[in-house]
């Protein structure tokens, strides 16, 4: 997996948890046309389609949903681990 992998995943499952590129822009502090970038990014490495896309609607396809079935859990594990490491750190703060 590359870094690139690793960021576009976590764009595709914000905007597939929030239901919008916009809100999960907001979210993620990051622009609309950065998570659109990165999902089609996503998609177009893997050649496959993860959302459908309609000027009013976004769901996801059957691919989409499985991905995002391993990708959420995935995602909250290692932010937990991360939470954990801060709070076991023993060097002070810079």
């Amino acid at each position: 997996m590359s870094r690139d992998d690793l960021a576009d995943l976590v764009a595709f499952a914000a905007v597939a948890e929030m239901g919008s590129f916009t809100k999960a822009a907001s979210r993620l502090g990051v622009s609309q046309s950065a998570l659109t970038r990165a999902v089609q990014q996503l998609e177009g490495r893997h050649q496959i389609l993860l959302l459908e896309r309609t000027t009013r609607r976004l769901s996801l396809t059957p691919a989409g949903e499985a991905l995002l079935d391993v990708v959420r859990p995935a995602l909250q594990t290692i932010q937990n681990q991360l939470a954990l490491l801060e709070s076991q750190r023993e060097l002070p703060s810079p």
